[in-house]
C-alpha cells in the first residue's frame, strides 16, 4: 500500500498555493491600477472591472484546460479567489454540454456554485437578522 500511495510534501503545496494565488492577485492588482490610472474610473468600477476579466479570464482557461492543471499544481491557490468559483461553474457546464442545452447545460451548470449561491444568500440573511435584531436591542 505504501508503494502505490502518492507522497507529497504539505510545505511545498503550500508554497505553490501562496506563490500562484499571490500571482493571481497581483494580476487582479495590475488590472484594478491600470483601469485606476488609465482609465480614469474610480475604485468601485475599477473592482468591477477586475472581478470582471479575472472571471473570464478564469472561464477561457477552464475551457482551454489550462485551469485545471495550474488548479492540480497550485491547488487551494488557485481555487480560492473569485477564479476558482469561475472555475467551477465552467468546468460543469463544459462537462454536461454533451447532454444538450436544456438538460445538460441548463440543468447542470450550477450544480457547484448553486449550494455556494444559497448558503452565502442563507448566512447574509442570517447576518441581516441578527444585525437588525442588535440594533433594535440598542447594542449597535
Amino acid at each position: 500500500m505504501k508503494q502505490v500511495t502518492p507522497t507529497y510534501s504539505t510545505p511545498l503545496h503550500m508554497v505553490k498555493a501562496f506563490a500562484v494565488g499571490g500571482f493571481i492577485c497581483l494580476i487582479g492588482q495590475m488590472i484594478m491600477n491600470f483601469c485606476m490610472n488609465s482609465r480614469g474610473m474610480d475604485q468601485m468600477t475599477a473592482a468591477k472591472w477586475t472581478s470582471l476579466i479575472l472571471v473570464l479570464a478564469s472561464a477561457v482557461l477552464t475551457g482551454l484546460n489550462i485551469y485545471p492543471s495550474l488548479a492540480q499544481f497550485a491547488g487551494a491557490g488557485v481555487l480560492v479567489p473569485i477564479t476558482g468559483f469561475a472555475n467551477g461553474i465552467s468546468s460543469a457546464a463544459l462537462e454536461y454540454k454533451k447532454e444538450g442545452q436544456v438538460f445538460g447545460l441548463g440543468a447542470q451548470i450550477f450544480s457547484i456554485g448553486g449550494p455556494v449561491i444559497l448558503y452565502g444568500i442563507f448566512t447574509s440573511w442570517v447576518l441581516g437578522l441578527i444585525y437588525w435584531i442588535l440594533k433594535l436591542a440598542g447594542m449597535v
